[in-house]
């Protein structure tokens, strides 16, 4: 079965002007579909057929650049946009109270997602992730995921590439920072993310 574009669980112009339509009308409808089609084309026919596509992007890590990196851009992509929401939504019980003791408070987490995420050097992900029962904030580079990252369970993420962004705020990729980690969070699905505690894994 071939993986598809998964749907928004919003309308394109919801996170307007944050991220306006246009920039979803391209990075959603031309960028992620691409990735997906890609690693649909690269795994017809083959053993990689069938399986899910954190399992197409760990046997692909290492092995095959062009499968991994369109399979794990494809995943990154479904996660980022559930990532997000119209309006913030609340963490559960459980997530804020570890996001106290990890931060010490919901404004100490968003400063240092931005922190990270203007000091990212060129294109990556900054993520909100469960490793060890604790929060902790890491990053990757290009087209990387943490999604076949054993032992670490990825609640939300953040994309700094700069098609995120380029036609909303030009080269001010903080200013995309402020406004999507003030206003632009969902919570909820990182506490989804968190109760499940396994990692999330694109619909097929």
């Amino acid at each position: 079965m071939a993986f598809k574009l998964i749907d928004l669980p919003y309308a394109k112009d919801a996170l307007d002007p944050v991220i306006s339509s246009d920039t979803i009308n391209y990075h959603y409808g031309k960028h992620h579909q691409a990735y997906v089609d890609k690693t649909n084309k690269a795994i017809e026919g083959t053993a990689h057929a069938g399986k899910s596509m954190i399992e197409v992007i760990s046997a692909a890590r290492g092995s095959d650049d062009g499968l991994f990196n369109n399979s794990a851009q494809s995943w990154n992509h479904g996660f980022y946009w559930l990532s997000l929401s119209p309006q913030q939504t609340d963490p559960s019980e459980k997530l804020a109270g570890m996001i106290n003791d990890s931060f010490g408070s919901m404004d100490g987490l968003k400063d240092k997602l931005k922190e990270h995420g203007a000091g990212h050097f060129a294109s990556g992900w900054v993520w909100l992730a469960e490793e060890n029962g604790k929060l902790t904030i890491k990053e990757t580079h290009d087209g990387d995921t943490l999604a076949d990252h054993e032992g670490v369970n990825p609640l939300l993420t953040i994309d700094v590439w700069e098609h995120a962004y380029y036609l909303d705020h030009q080269n001010k990729r903080p200013e995309y920072l402020d406004e999507v980690t003030d206003s632009k969070l969902n919570f909820s699905f990182a506490s989804d993310n968190l109760a499940r505690g396994t990692t999330w894994d694109y619909p097929a």
